[in-house]
Order: structure tokens, then C-alpha cells, then sequence
């Protein structure tokens, strides 16, 4: 009889145990604030999972307590096998679980199962906020855009103020390109959280992507110093004035933005090639040097900078190289002027014509030596490129109509050897970078 009696009073206990638990889970999740409670519950729940690692009602009173208390690990696990015991259940009970299981999975990193999870939950509920926007958060960082949009989108439908929905969704039309779209969810993310700096940042890059430089230029300068954003934001900036030639405060946000520390690879290889760059057009070319070697130090292959090196450190020890390629157009015609009068050793020189044109300078001289006088043409190539036959039939046909004597082409390039074919038997003599360089070399 007292066997009796103890056995009925242990099932009342479960059921009673039971009974709460679902309670719980019906009444929206409320809290097991109990610890008493929760360690009788888990001890008992833990006792019928031994026996039977599917039992329902166990999983249940375990599922909830560790949902509660954020243990996404257990709380996974609890409501992991209720997935495969929905039949029969209220369809406010499957979608209970279903988002639960979600939840956990998602804490977990288990996108898949996440998204079976919530998907799950949305068929019964399609409006649910929770729902809507952990798919759509899902999608966004599995990069997942066009699959993202929807589901944030109808997240706010339900939360049209939602910060975070807002948020989602702008850097998700970011990344897809729309970036007119993304600018009104950023800006109310703005309006909530003015000091949000990674939407602020994205702002900017929206403004950039459109065209509306003066706008996106002001964000970045804003957020240079910032140690989240600033060395982007740094590169961006010194773009923007880079393009616009206001090449001192280009060179001042690239360096700002290399103050900054643990600065990702990518960034500083970016903000030091960008800033040698600037440092080339303003001619500081031991400088840009600096840069580029720091680039070719710790990603050797970058970009073009071993060609770079090569060219600048060349055109650093050599000045009149430099003028040649870099200098004003006043400086580069004052040095070939140079050339023309020293050319012809002892020789009298008189300038009859200096033609500046976009690809090339000609200078017509009288040329009277102790043996021979005559008129030379000199055209000068500032490119770096391969000068062809075609450039030297026309210089050819101008020697011929002002019957000059002869002709001498320079170049920082090369000649093509068609161009080198077509001056065998004529009047022309050609200086490619190496004959250059010796002509520089004597001019000092």
C-alpha cells in the first residue's frame, strides 16, 4: 500500500513539474526566476531524457529554462528533436519551437539549420517580426542580398521604426548597389543613433557611389580620426581630393589614416599606395619611395609598386630624368632647349621655332659647325610608351617640306621596330631612354 501511495505521489509531481513547464512555454516564455524551481525541473527533466533522450514534455521543460537563461548551446539541443515531433501540436506550440529552435541555432552559427528553423516558423506566422528579420539578418551576412531584401523589408512592416531592421536593410541595398535606396533606411538609423559611425560610414559610401562627393567628403573627414572607421574613412577622403587635385589634403587624410593601429593589410597597403601616388604628382619622390618600399616589404607582387619602384627611384637619382617625365611644361622645355644647344659639340646654335603640343615639343634650330650647316628638327616624346612608324612618316614629311638636313627624335620609351625599319636610308636619328639618358647625363 505505501508502495502505492509513493508512486502516485511521484507522478503527481511530474505532471505537476510538467504542467508548469508548458505553462511557460505557452505563456510566451516567461522566466523560470526560481533557481530551486529550475534545478528540480532540470534534475527531473534530465532523469526522463536518460531513459528516453526524446521525451517531449522533458525537452520542453529544459528547452525553456535554457532559452531563458541564453545557454544557446543546450537550448539548441533541447529543441532540436522537438522539430521532429510537431505532429499533433497546436500550431502555437510549433511555432514556439520552431522560432526557439532558431534562435538557438542562429546564437550557434548554424545558419542552415537557422533558417529551416525560422522558415518553419513563418509559414504558420508570416507576419512575425523575429521571424522576418533573422532571415533577413541571416541572408545579409551569408551575403545573401537579393534573398535578404524581402524578408527585412517585411520585417518592417510590422516594426517600421525598427533601428536595427533599418540598419540590415541599408547595408543590404548597399551591398546590391542601390545606393539611392539604402540612403533614406541609413538616415533614419542616423536620426535614432547619430552616433553610429558604422552607418554613417555607409552613408558616406552611398553618397560616394552617386556622385555626391561634397556630401560623402565631409562624412569622411568626420570620421578619419574614428579607430572603427577612420582609416577607410581616411582613404576615401584622400580619393575624393585626390581627384579633385587638392593633392596637400589628399596627402594629409592618407596620413592621418596611417596614424590609426591594427590597421587591416588591405587598408594600409591602399592608404600608402594612394599616398605614394600623391607624393608623385607633387614631385616628392623620396617620399613616395618610402611608401612604396613599405608596400613591396609586406606584399611583395602588390599592384604595379615593383614597377613603380623601379621607375621612380630611377627618375629620384637622376634630375634631369626627372624633369624630362615630371616637370612643368616651362621646366621640360627649358631642358630640351639644353639638349638642342649642346647637342652638336662647339657648334652655333640659333632656336627658330618651339612647337608645344599635346603629345609631343619640336624645336627648329640653325645648326653651324666648323664642317657642315644645316637645319635640324629635334621632336621630343615626354611618353613612356613605344613610338611607331606612323609618328616618324609624319616628322619625316615635315623634314621634307621645311628641308631641314636632319631630324632627332627622343624618347622616355622606346621606338617600335617597324619605326626603327622605316629610318634606315633616311635622315633620322632616334634617341630611345637609354640614348636619353646619356644625353641627360651630359648636360648636367
Amino acid at each position: 500500500m505505501s508502495v502505492l501511495i509513493i508512486s502516485i505521489f511521484i507522478i503527481i509531481a511530474v505532471v505537476a513539474v510538467v504542467t508548469f513547464a508548458l505553462t511557460s512555454l505557452k505563456g510566451g516564455g516567461k522566466s523560470l526566476t526560481s533557481k530551486k524551481n529550475k534545478a528540480a525541473i532540470i534534475r527531473e527533466a534530465s532523469k526522463r531524457l536518460a531513459q528516453n533522450p526524446n521525451d517531449s514534455a522533458a525537452l520542453l521543460m529544459v528547452g525553456d529554462i535554457y532559452f531563458q537563461d541564453q545557454d544557446w548551446e543546450k537550448a539548441y539541443a533541447s529543441y532540436a528533436p522537438l522539430m521532429d515531433q510537431m505532429s499533433g501540436r497546436a500550431p502555437s506550440e510549433q511555432f514556439e519551437i520552431s522560432l526557439r529552435y532558431g534562435v538557438g541555432a542562429m546564437q550557434t552559427e548554424r545558419f542552415t539549420e537557422a533558417k529551416k528553423g525560422f522558415l518553419t516558423a513563418r509559414n504558420i506566422d508570416p507576419n512575425h517580426f523575429e521571424v522576418n528579420y533573422n532571415l533577413g539578418y541571416i541572408y545579409y551576412t551569408q551575403k545573401e542580398y537579393e534573398k535578404a531584401v524581402p524578408f527585412l523589408r517585411k520585417a518592417l512592416v510590422t516594426q517600421p521604426d525598427n533601428v536595427t531592421a533599418l540598419k540590415y536593410l541599408g547595408y543590404t541595398l548597399q551591398s546590391l548597389r542601390k545606393y539611392q535606396e539604402a540612403l533614406p533606411c541609413l538616415k533614419k538609423v542616423l536620426d535614432v543613433q547619430p552616433d553610429n559611425k558604422d552607418a554613417l560610414f555607409a552613408m558616406g559610401e552611398c553618397f560616394y557611389e552617386v556622385g555626391s562627393n561634397d556630401q560623402a567628403l565631409k562624412i569622411f573627414t568626420h570620421l578619419r580620426v574614428s579607430p572603427e572607421v577612420g582609416p577607410r574613412s581616411a582613404l576615401y577622403a584622400g580619393v575624393i581630393r585626390t581627384r579633385a587635385n587638392q593633392l596637400d589634403k589628399a596627402i594629409e587624410d592618407f596620413e592621418i589614416g596611417l596614424k590609426h593601429e591594427n590597421i587591416p593589410l588591405d587598408i594600409s597597403n591602399e592608404l600608402r599606395y594612394n599616398l605614394a601616388n600623391a607624393r608623385i604628382k607633387t614631385q616628392d619622390l623620396q617620399k613616395a619611395l618610402i611608401q612604396l618600399k613599405e608596400i613591396q616589404s609586406v606584399s611583395p607582387g602588390y599592384k604595379d609598386v615593383a614597377s613603380l619602384i623601379m621607375r621612380y627611384q630611377e627618375l629620384n637619382q637622376n634630375k634631369n630624368l626627372h624633369t624630362y617625365l615630371m616637370a612643368g611644361q616651362s621646366e621640360f622645355v627649358g631642358l630640351c632647349r639644353k639638349i638642342v644647344a649642346r647637342f652638336f659639340p662647339k657648334a652655333k646654335v640659333k632656336i627658330l621655332d618651339i612647337s608645344v603640343l599635346a603629345t609631343h615639343t619640336d624645336i627648329v634650330a640653325e645648326i653651324d659647325t666648323s664642317k657642315w650647316a644645316d637645319l635640324v628638327i629635334f621632336r621630343f616624346f615626354r611618353s613612356q610608351g613605344a613610338v611607331g612608324e606612323l609618328v616618324l612618316r609624319e616628322f619625316h614629311a615635315r623634314i621634307k617640306e621645311m628641308k631641314a638636313g636632319k631630324g632627332i627624335c627622343m624618347t622616355a620609351g622606346t621606338f617600335t621596330e617597324e619605326a626603327r625599319r622605316f629610318t634606315e636610308s633616311r635622315p633620322l636619328d632616334l634617341f630611345d631612354k637609354n640614348r636619353l639618358n646619356k644625353v641627360l647625363n651630359t648636360i648636367g
